[in-house]
């Protein structure tokens, strides 16, 4: 490894802002040299992440399964007989586990489970003594569908922390789109399908199966909401469908902030990053501290790690690109800093990181102290892994069973309240132009 530093170094807060703490839109990312000339010989012309989505979403919502087909060759390389996954074939997953990761599954699924199970989900009407009522009915979504990505590694752990909280919301009918890789599915996600109690699953991946998922075809039922994480062309498909469906969120690429002192362990402040950063060579890997001596230990801690990563190419392109250390005034710049950011992911690896919990305003998750890793948090603590990104923190949260959740409210008046009610609504109809709105109140206090 070089002696150059290989990672943004900065001091103060507005050099943080203008350098290693700056966002990047979705717009601005730019396909390889590789996947631009993919794309040409594939579409016979150079067209940009979005031109193909667009193009893609057209043709399947036009040609329906044919289009699908069609897809499935071209860019997956794979020749489908049927979209559906049979029965027998999401079985064959699971047997074909090791049990010992059949057992992790089970573990990750009950915890996620079990803490969902916690959220409240009630409807509730409330009578009055007229015999009217308000109220709200509380309906599970019918149909979801979950996108489960086969890219450089398949996340069986996603699918368990979107189906899950799916099922404990009372979602009758869930449904998985997952592409073939090398032609053929992969045994770990269908192993997590089996284990979450998946409705259904298909074998499409890419734009084309946020296509079917919203559109519909001749083998694929549209579904209410799309969930699940993707790569660009997943993520601006779900952008142009959302309205026709509901979706979860954008995905941007993945990110953890850790806000460390000096009594932070320098080694594992190094493996969060790295673990992080191993993920895409967009991910971002940020640490702030008020720890100069700090910032220099975990540099080094880095190129030692980093030396022996398996996927130490993809982390280093991650580090360098969008990864850094900010070193500020103290921690109270720290978290205004983070605040800023809203993070994904903020680990706190400081002397009291409770301290720092009730000043945290903008996070997708919060994980307090040095033993709870965020590592830890994707598999099996219990909360989704599925986090808003790209500074969505800031009005989002993280996949939870109100997402799966829809609200019909309910309105009785009874004689009394409706006569004390009809002047200040009468005032506003009419104040609005809305005549008709107020003869239909007006109407009704007539003799």
């Amino acid at each position: 490894m070089s002696e150059q530093p290989f990672l943004r170094m900065v001091y103060g807060a507005e050099a943080g802002r203008d350098t290693v703490l700056r966002r990047q839109a979705l717009e601005e990312y730019e396909l390889s040299p590789e996947a631009q000339t993919r794309i040409a010989a594939l579409f016979g012309q150079p067209l940009s992440a979005d031109e193909v989505v667009e193009r893609i979403l057209a043709d399947v919502r036009a040609r329906g399964d044919e289009a699908l087909f069609h897809y499935s060759r071209l860019i997956d390389g794979v020749e489908l007989e049927t979209l559906r996954v049979s029965e027998e074939r999401i079985r064959q997953g699971w047997e074909r586990t090791e049990p010992p990761l059949r057992e992790a599954l089970e573990l990750a699924a009950e915890r996620i489970r079990a803490f969902h199970a916690h959220q409240p989900r009630n409807s509730w009407l409330e009578w009055d003594e007229e015999g009217g009522a308000l109220g709200q009915i509380v309906r599970p979504l019918e149909r979801v569908g979950i996108y489960a990505p086969n890219g450089r590694a398949p996340y069986p752990s996603s699918l368990l922390m979107a189906a899950i909280p799916a099922r404990v919301a009372g979602v009758p009918e869930v449904v998985v789109a997952t592409p073939p890789r090398d032609g053929a599915l992969n045994d770990t996600i269908l192993a997590a399908a089996h284990i979450a109690g998946v409705h259904e699953v298909y074998a499409l991946g890419g734009a084309q199966a946020i296509a079917a998922l919203a559109y519909g075809s001749e083998s694929v039922r549209r579904v209410d909401k799309i969930m699940g994480p993707g790569n660009i062309f997943v993520v601006l498909a779900k952008r142009r469908v959302f309205g026709l469906v509901d979706i979860d969120q954008l995905p941007g690429p993945t990110e953890t902030l850790l806000i460390a002192d000096e009594t932070a362990k320098p080694a594992y402040v190094a493996a969060d990053m790295l673990a992080q950063a191993e993920h895409d060579p967009l991910a971002s890997a940020i640490l702030i501290t008020p720890s100069a001596t700090l910032a220099t230990q975990v540099e080094a801690a880095l190129r030692e790690q980093l030396s022996t990563m398996e996927r130490q190419e993809l982390a280093l392109a991650a580090l360098q690109r969008r990864g850094g250390i900010v070193i500020v005034r103290d921690l109270e710049e720290a978290v205004a800093l983070a605040n800023e950011y809203a993070p994904e992911h903020l680990c706190l690896l400081t002397a009291d990181p409770w301290a720092l919990v009730g000043k945290v305003k903008n996070a997708g998750g919060i994980f307090v102290g040095e033993l709870s890793s965020e590592a830890l948090g994707d598999y099996v603590v219990g909360p989704s892994h599925i986090m808003p990104t790209g500074q969505t923190a800031r009005f989002s949260s993280p996949v939870n069973v109100w997402d799966f959740l829809k609200i019909t409210s309910v309105f009785a008046i009874g004689p009394e309240l409706a006569r004390r009610l009809s002047p200040a609504a009468l005032v506003l109809a009419e104040k609005e132009g809305l005549t008709g709105h107020a003869r239909a109140v007006r109407i009704r206090q007539q003799p």
